[in-house]
Order: C-alpha cells, then sequence, then structure tokens
C-alpha cells in the first residue's frame, strides 16, 4: 500500500507530513517508557527491548518483500503495524514501521518521498492505532492464556488492513490529483484489503504465537501473562510453625535473567531468509493499490520516484543481472540497513531514558527568605 509521488496533491502531503511528524515525536517519548518498563525486571527488560525493537522493524522490511496473490492479478503483503505494536508496544511499533518506510522510500524507490508522510500516517499510525485498541479490548474480554493472545492478533490485525484502505479514501478524496468517484475507490480498495487482510492476519498471528511459545516475557501485548515467580515455605523447613504453605515472592536480585540472544539469532535468520531467499518466489501481481490505481485511473498523475536512480531500486542490485542474486542480495542489504537503522535509534531512546531516570532529583529546599 505504499503510495507513490503525484497521487496525492501537495498540501495534503504537506498536512499529512506534519501529522507523521507529530506523532513520531510523541512516539518517541512513549518509546522510551515502553523501551524501559518491557519485561520483567523494568531495567532488564530494557537492556533487550532495544535491540529486539531494531529486529522488528527488519523483520517486517522482510517480510513486506514476500508479496501473496489475493485475487486474479493482485497481491498483498504484510502492512505490520499490528505485528511490530503487539511484540514491543504502540509508541515502539509505529517508529519500527515508519524506520521501514523510511528505509524503503530513501534506498529502493518504493513509496513517494513527498508522500511519505501520507505513507507514515497510513501505514503506520492508523494501522497500530486501530491494531492495537482493539487488541487491547480483546485481550480484556477473552480469557488470559496464550491461545487469546494469538486470536486477538489475528483479529487486530485483519482489521487493521481495511482500516488503512479506509484511511486511504479518506485521503484520497481530499486531495486526489485524478478525478476519480470516491465511492468507487471505497469500494475497490476495501474490497481487496479485506482478503490482504486475512494474510496479514495470518503472519502477525502466527509471528506472535511462536514468539509467546518460547519467550512471553518477551511481548509487550503478553505482559502478565506469567505469574511471578514464587517460593513456597513448608512448615516442615520453617523454624517457626505455620498452618499452610505461604508464598513469598522471590527476590528480585534471584530472579534468572534470560538472554535473549537466541530469539534474536532466530528472528535475524528468518529476516534474511525472507529477504534473501524466499523473496525471489513472491507473487510478482501489482499489490492491492497499485491494481486499484490502474483500474480507477488513481494514477492518473503519478511521478517517477525522485530515488528511482538507486543502485537498489525495485529491491535489485544495479548491474547484477541475475535476478535471483540482484534481488536477494537488496534483500540482504535492506535487512541489515534497517536493523542497524533501527537499532540505533532505540538504543538511543533507550540510553536517553536511562540517564534521564539515574539523573539526581533536586530536594534541596527553597532559602527561607528573613
Amino acid at each position: 500500500m505504499h503510495v507513490p509521488d503525484g497521487f496525492i496533491n501537495a498540501p495534503v502531503s504537506v498536512a499529512t507530513g506534519a501529522l507523521a511528524a507529530a506523532a513520531v515525536a510523541v512516539s518517541l517519548r512513549g518509546a522510551r517508557r515502553e523501551l524501559a518498563g518491557t519485561g520483567q525486571g523494568g531495567g532488564a527488560g530494557a537492556e533487550r527491548t532495544a535491540p529486539l525493537a531494531g529486529l522488528v522493524a527488519a523483520f517486517i522490511f522482510a517480510v513486506q518483500m514476500l508479496n501473496f496473490p489475493v485475487a486474479a492479478g493482485t497481491s498483498g503483503h504484510l502492512l505490520g503495524g499490528a505485528l511490530a505494536a503487539i511484540l514491543v508496544g504502540p509508541y515502539t511499533g509505529v517508529l519500527c514501521v515508519s524506520v521501514v518506510l523510511l528505509m524503503q522510500g530513501v534506498l529502493f524507490a518504493d513509496g513517494g518521498l513527498t508522500a511519505l508522510g501520507v505513507n507514515i500516517t497510513d501505514m503506520a499510525i492508523v494501522t497500530t492505532v486501530v491494531a492495537y485498541g482493539l487488541f487491547r479490548v480483546l485481550v480484556k474480554v477473552l480469557p488470559r492464556s496464550r491461545r487469546s493472545i494469538t486470536v486477538a492478533s489475528f483479529v487486530s490485525a485483519l482489521v487493521s488492513v481495511p482500516a488503512a484502505a479506509v484511511a486511504f479514501t479518506a485521503l484520497y478524496a481530499l486531495g486526489g490529483t485524478a478525478d476519480v468517484p470516491i465511492g468507487k475507490v471505497f469500494t475497490a480498495m476495501v474490497g481487496v484489503h479485506v482478503l490482504i487482510g486475512i494474510g496479514e492476519a495470518a503472519i502477525t498471528a502466527l509471528t506472535v504465537g511462536a514468539v509467546i511459545a518460547v519467550r512471553p516475557d518477551l511481548v509487550h501485548g503478553a505482559r502478565g501473562l506469567t505469574a511471578p515467580l514464587e517460593l513456597r515455605t513448608s512448615p516442615l523447613t520453617d523454624a517457626a510453625p505455620t498452618t499452610a504453605a505461604t508464598p513469598v515472592p522471590a527476590p528480585a536480585a534471584t530472579a534468572p535473567r534470560r538472554s535473549v540472544r537466541r530469539v534474536w539469532l532466530a528472528g535475524l535468520a528468518a529476516a534474511l531468509v525472507c529477504a534473501g531467499g524466499i523473496s525471489y518466489y513472491a507473487s510478482a501481481s501489482p499489490d492491492g493499490l497499485e491494481k486499484v490505481a490502474h483500474d480507477q485511473g488513481i494514477d492518473a498523475k503519478a511521478r517517477d520516484h525522485a530515488a528511482k536512480d538507486s543502485p537498489l531500486a525495485d529491491y535489485s542490485v544495479k548491474d547484477i543481472t541475475d535476478p535471483r542474486l540482484s534481488g536477494g542480495l537488496a534483500g540482504v542489504i535492506g535487512v541489515g540497513a534497517t536493523l542497524a537503522v533501527g537499532t540505533g535509534v532505540f538504543v538511543v531512546l533507550r540510553r536517553r531514558r536511562n540517564a534521564a531516570d539515574a539523573r539526581p532529583a533536586d530536594t534541596s529546599a527553597p532559602a527561607e527568605r528573613v
């Protein structure tokens, strides 16, 4: 659903750019709290969430390369807002998808640069807000279990995609550059993106379910799913007699710290395999927006991408003639670049949060006037 340059006029593009910038600024502040507080132990969660958030961005980039067929001559791909919000939190999720969109626009000429605000608004903000809001409602009403988290992930991801299609239609109604009946745009966009949403839901649920199966403590949306560690005392071992075993919370210092290295390496390997290998077999059909734009005439005033001459344009490495090698290498480069930029952003946020927490409060009382 990457919107190219020329679909939306300048005033609406500028307005969505301002909205996207404001949302990113708010998300930067919110992500500091999420990066500092996710996981048991607070500080321990902060240490592992920053690199995991960078990995989530890289994984979304990789899976977005896997277009899957949804109808005759039409394909779809992951948007990723629901997946990111559930795994690392809604604020961090907005930043993850925004980093992906930035890397795609600058390096791969995918999604217009003047339309970057439109794409962030539509694919990062709308999907994340809708998906995470619905996810929290479902988690509250469903039984508290791992299966419920997976079911809530599926439903929220499914709804987030047609919601993004509705948002695009609204933006096009305000600033579309071609004279196309909005009713036709709405019907075509929502219809095809409901089908794409099924694929989005399946990918999101499978990914969230896989992480929950091995490390539920790493899933932001599953906080509180596991019971805190307790030590139980017995009348046979206590010096003071008691009538029943009494649960005693384990001291924080004795709680085991589990490494995230295996999860991180497994996620990175999956991203590299998707981008570097499986992407060669992705559907070559136009995605939902491209198909609707062509059929309805939305693309009448589309412009060439400013980065069309990039050595990685169209997800292939310039001057490498073998399509499998060219596309695979471009995918691997994209995963590495997104991982580096994403991790860098989140590590800086985490350090700034830690520095703010470590700053001693000014407890000195003001001098009393005589």
